[in-house]
């Protein structure tokens, strides 16, 4: 397939407020790899939305009237065949970050991020990475840290993984691209995105941002 055949990423906008959607459909058609597929006004519209227009990622809002956006990721997350979810909001509370990823959202990121930043962010999402602010990143991490209950469970957790598994979830925690693992550990970006996935289904967790908290729960970031 060339470049001209590849498909750009479908995405679906989910907001209350008709400004923020106008405005992210603004920025996000600045990328000719990114398609707005269609928006929804209320959470509660978000399964319908998705059955309608089957987009590749979901943006939505975290607060909204009838049905918040951690209600409804954990809605669209128990779909046959998921669309990854970013939540988008104008702050950062660790509750909210950590609600976020626990029902199953692959990012996180501020409505006040940059143009770029929210558009890496999808194409992130979309490519089996994770996203989230670098400040909510840090948080996320503070939090989880010192928690000794969380940190032994995690530990049997990771005990399951084989010591390459291992070594790759440690360094996708650190922030490295599938393809600088691959460099740092000579290994083909295919086979960093097979042990990523046997990993991520062993845990049982939904996306790479849930296996990075697991590892700095079991203290290897």
């Amino acid at each position: 397939m060339t470049d001209s055949q590849v498909q750009p990423i479908r995405v679906l906008l989910i907001d209350d407020d008709p400004l923020v959607c106008s405005g992210l459909e603004l920025i996000l058609s600045r990328s000719d790899d990114i398609q707005i597929v269609g928006t929804a006004g209320d959470g509660d519209e978000a399964v319908a939305a998705v059955h309608q227009h089957f987009p590749d990622v979901v943006l939505l809002d975290v607060r909204m009237a009838r049905l918040d956006g951690i209600a409804a990721t954990k809605a669209l997350r128990a779909l046959p065949n998921p669309p990854r979810v970013i939540v988008m909001t104008t702050f950062d509370a660790d509750d909210i970050v950590m609600r976020a990823i626990g029902a199953g959202a692959a990012g996180f990121l501020l409505k006040t991020a940059s143009a770029q930043d929210i558009i890496d962010g999808i194409r992130n999402v979309h490519g089996g990475d994770g996203a989230l602010s670098p400040r909510s990143a840090r948080r996320v991490f503070e939090q989880v840290g010192d928690n000794g209950a969380q940190r032994s469970a995690a530990l049997e957790a990771i005990g399951t993984l084989s010591d390459r598994e291992r070594e790759v979830v440690r360094l996708m925690g650190q922030g490295l691209s599938n393809q600088e693992i691959g460099t740092r550990l000579f290994l083909g970006e295919a086979t960093v995105k097979t042990h990523l996935a046997s990993a991520q289904r062993k845990l049982g967790l939904a996306n790479r941002v849930q296996v990075a908290v697991l590892a700095s729960k079991a203290g290897l970031i």
